[in-house]
């Protein structure tokens, strides 16, 4: 019997990973009508502080994070999903997306890519995908890169 996904979420960090994600979350909506695709994005406030310097700077990022699922919402429609959702938190990525974003918005499927922004991720499966698959309560599609 096939799995039907209801609320399908797609991690988004700006990489060329999340991309792929994306691309693939809009495959997977169209395929399961009446599916909800929930854009979301996390604002790593891990190394912001209290000075006004950083709180500039969190401030810049939520607002990068807000254009850039504004652009993803925009081609999700364009490519004929009917329902689509967008949700920004602050925090830690790899936490936030498994365990508050998913539960939130009662995700059946999670999708992210393989690797993210940071460098070092790159080289191996990415922290957020490796925490999401472990810790996630729903099915979880990982995108690879190549």
């Amino acid at each position: 019997m096939k799995t039907v996904y209801k609320h399908i979420l797609v991690g988004l960090d700006g990489s060329k990973a999340s991309e792929k994600a994306f691309k693939h979350a809009v495959e997977v909506t169209l395929e399961h009508k009446g599916a909800e695709l929930i854009l979301a994005h996390v604002v790593d406030t891990r190394n912001f502080s209290a000075n006004d310097w950083y709180v500039s700077m969190a401030e810049q990022a939520q607002e990068h994070g807000e254009e850039m699922l504004s652009v993803f919402e925009k081609q999700a429609k364009e490519l004929g999903v009917s329902y689509v959702k967008k949700v920004l938190q602050l925090g830690s990525p790899k936490v936030t997306l498994a365990k508050s974003i998913a539960p939130e918005v009662h995700a059946d499927l999670i999708v992210c890519g393989a690797t993210g922004m940071n460098v070092i991720d790159r080289a191996f499966i990415g922290s957020v995908s490796e925490h999401t698959t472990r810790y996630a309560k729903c099915d979880v599609h990982i995108v690879r890169n190549d």
